[in-house]
């Protein structure tokens, strides 16, 4: 029993979210200590509806930087596809599910573009995804004239309203839906497998068949279309098209998502890890809150945190404990790995 018990625990202990869970009971019980509103169900449900809409597009955040690349301009795609979702209900009297769709189609086609300028044109992803997010901010003031666009159709603000589950609502079916597939597509396919191996070595990858344009290009309008539905959900539950939609979230997801154990240089991570770590970032953010500072230091903390996931994920993948083979017998182990997966499928 005690050797069973032993193996459970070790198991546990392997699992890459272990770390990220730890913390996030750590800091709630410090946070608690300060403020004993801290773990009430009001302040709970604050912090599940506000990390609903970032952490959605978390999920293919860690997708991304699994791959190796990753993504700056999800902030400028959330808002500019909420406010032409809400132009295209108001002043161009599209219906509402047309609209929404309109807005998904335009954060995939700007995923497109970040995709293929990254992919055939050779732009670093820093570069093109940095630029993107200036443009589509400016963009948010010139479809708004800075502005909000409102008013709504009423069916909006109900689905933005809406709180059937635990006083919640569509904003947490549709975040839970994306997040266990995002998670089951890398743990349990070949392609999510096939984007581990791209993001540990591009090369292995090319050699071994791997289409790698393909699948980051894929991945970048994944990121696009996550992006708009986060956007449109705070749409939703704002009753318009505001311009501050989307403003600061690059930051929160790229931090959320490597405290969350996903590394910045590609290969390592998972999807819930990511959630995890955007979950972990917004109560820390709620505690200052709770505990009275001013909302200044939220930001301290951020960066603090983001600094020290960073050195980290350094710190582990430089000696992190693997045999280090020659790329030969890696590549073989690679094509050993595709083989069995294919035979699986």
């Amino acid at each position: 029993m005690n050797i069973e018990r032993a193996s459970i625990f070790a198991k546990i202990l392997k699992l890459p979210e272990f770390g990220v869970v730890v913390a996030l009971i750590v800091t709630a019980a410090i946070f608690q200590s300060f403020n004993s509103v801290f773990l009430s169900r009001a302040v709970f449900e604050s912090i599940i509806q506000a990390v609903t809409f970032v952490s959605i597009i978390g999920i293919a955040q860690a997708i991304l930087m699994i791959g190796g690349v990753f993504d700056l301009s999800v902030g400028g795609v959330a808002g500019l596809t909420a406010v032409v979702s809400a132009k295209m209900m108001t002043q161009w009297h599209w219906s509402v599910p047309l609209a929404f769709l309109g807005g998904i189609v335009l954060g995939c086609l700007i995923g497109a573009i970040n995709g293929f300028m990254v992919t055939r044109a050779g732009l670093p992803a820093f570069v093109q995804t940095l630029g993107m997010l200036f443009a589509t901010q400016g963009l948010v003031q010139v479809v708004t004239g800075g502005n909000p666009v409102y008013p709504l159709p009423s069916v909006v603000t109900t689905i933005g309203n809406s709180n059937f589950i635990f006083h919640l609502g569509w904003n947490f079916v549709i975040w839970v839906a994306l997040a266990l597939v995002g998670d089951f597509i890398m743990r349990k396919t070949t392609w999510g497998r096939n984007i581990y191996v791209i993001g540990g070595n591009v090369e292995v990858a090319r050699i071994v068949g791997i289409n790698v344009r393909r699948y980051q290009l894929v991945s970048f309008i994944v990121c696009g279309a996550l992006a708009a539905v986060s956007g449109e959900l705070v749409m939703c539950s704002l009753g318009a098209g505001d311009t501050s939609i989307g403003t600061g979230w690059e930051l929160i997801v790229i931090a959320g998502t490597v405290v969350g154990g996903v590394s910045l240089f590609g290969g390592l991570g998972t999807v819930a890890g990511g959630i995890l770590g955007v979950l972990l970032i917004q109560c820390v953010q709620s505690g200052l809150v709770t505990s009275g500072l001013s909302p200044n230091y939220q930001l301290i903390a951020v960066g603090i945190i983001l600094i020290l996931a960073v050195w980290f994920d350094v710190y582990r993948r430089k000696y992190r404990i693997t045999a280090k083979a020659t790329p030969s017998m890696e590549v073989m182990r690679v094509k050993s790995r595709r083989g069995r997966w294919t035979n699986k499928s």
